[in-house]
């Protein structure tokens, strides 16, 4: 059976440019984030939150992610990127106190033999059913580097902020 620890829990008290958990001891067997978040971004539905793994802002990362936000999902797929931007967030012009919902998965995140994948889900929600003002998403990351994970930093795209009450936490996973 799989055992849960908690490595971070973060609660925003205020406006925060971005959320990052260093010195990630590397006892476990995988690492999970969850992320119930929101943006400052004058937009309905979301703002895309950059991840960034170990400080690391070279091209090393690949993202590929099958959305909707219509009747027709669709994909995409990004190379040589400076960081991993994949995931969504609930933005300011959604309904008021909804946050977006996000887990990630980094499995083996501690193998230094091989490049580092990340797996997630996204949910931006609305009270709007209008086409576009609302997200689900799937989708990987691969970083190209094989140093251990030991710092995960996401950031909020355009300069935008998480705004207060949006939390994250990450578990350590062993046994699963």
């Amino acid at each position: 059976m799989a055992a849960f620890t908690v490595i971070d829990h973060t609660e925003l008290g205020a406006s925060a440019s971005s959320w990052t958990k260093s010195s990630i001891p590397s006892s476990y067997d995988h690492l999970m984030l969850k992320v119930s978040a929101r943006t400052d971004r004058a937009a309905y539905y979301y703002d895309e939150m950059d991840i960034t793994l170990n400080a690391d802002t070279g091209t090393n990362y690949s993202t590929t992610v099958l959305y909707a936000g219509t009747s027709t999902p669709a994909s995409t797929r990004d190379s040589g990127q400076t960081s991993g931007a994949f995931f969504d967030c609930t933005a300011a012009a959604s309904g008021a106190n909804i946050f977006s919902a996000n887990t990630l998965w980094i499995p083996h995140y501690s193998n230094t033999a091989n490049y580092k994948q990340v797996l997630h889900e996204s949910a931006v929600e609305n009270t709007s059913t209008t086409d576009a003002q609302w997200y689900v998403l799937m989708g990987a990351m691969l970083w190209g580097a094989t140093s251990a994970v030991d710092q995960i930093t996401l950031t909020p795209e355009a300069g935008d902020n998480f705004v207060q009450y949006s939390t994250f936490t990450l578990y350590g996973v062993t046994g699963a």
